[in-house]
């Protein structure tokens, strides 16, 4: 009870020196928003969406889970992508995974089972699979796990773009893209992995042009 108590008076003293920064910052945070961006990113504590793209709150819509996955049956994130594209009107949806991401390694070790979870990493075994052949002559550890997330964000923000919302979207001609970004929690920067799809017209090329780049 004594660390809850200290979140707490965190809030507290967070909220005054806001407010003495920004008299009328609640005020305006309060009043309905209208985010351009809606960000796909992983539960990672170390990955603040709004932080390390420096926008206040209330600028980002932002969903997260176990290694930034877009799953076709999750209604969750589902959901929150209808919500964002259909009501908020986003113009930018932004699946960003990070290196060193635990759950893309929890599903690289093959033979370490580790319960519930393991439903959820299928998906992420099943990237492996599809691109096994980008692995053959890796044996560092940590080049498998860089290459791993990366690919791992090209098919989730591919998954984005296969679901009915954003199909439905661009055939009635609304303005909105799908990025895949990668974070590096070592130096905090941002890497564009080059998939940014604007529409269905350029969705395959945009994506086989996002793997070739990582045959390089």
């Amino acid at each position: 009870m004594h660390r809850l108590k200290l979140l707490q008076q965190n809030n507290r003293t967070w909220a005054a020196r806001v407010t003495a920064e920004d008299p009328d910052f609640f005020n305006r945070l309060a009043e309905k928003r209208s985010p351009e961006y809606l960000w796909i990113g992983c539960s990672d504590s170390r990955v603040p969406a709004n932080e390390v793209v420096d926008l206040l709150p209330g600028e980002l819509f932002v969903h997260r889970n176990v290694a930034n996955m877009v799953i076709h049956t999750d209604l969750n994130c589902l959901t929150v992508v209808q919500y964002a594209v259909e009501v908020l009107k986003v113009k930018h949806i932004i699946v960003c995974g990070h290196y060193g991401c635990g759950g893309v390694n929890a599903a690289l070790q093959s033979n370490s089972r580790k319960g519930l979870i393991e439903n959820w990493l299928c998906h992420i075994k099943d990237v492996y699979w599809k691109h096994e052949s980008l692995f053959a002559g890796i044996e560092d550890e940590k080049k498998r796990s860089n290459l791993m997330c990366e690919l791992n964000v090209i098919e989730q923000t591919a998954n984005i773009c296969r679901t009915t919302v954003l199909g439905d979207a661009w055939e009635r001609n609304q303005e909105i893209a799908v990025h895949g970004w990668i974070y590096d929690i070592h130096d905090g920067l941002i890497r564009d992995l080059n998939i940014n799809v604007a529409g269905d017209d350029n969705f395959q090329d945009v994506y086989r042009q996002a793997l070739n780049a990582l045959r390089k």
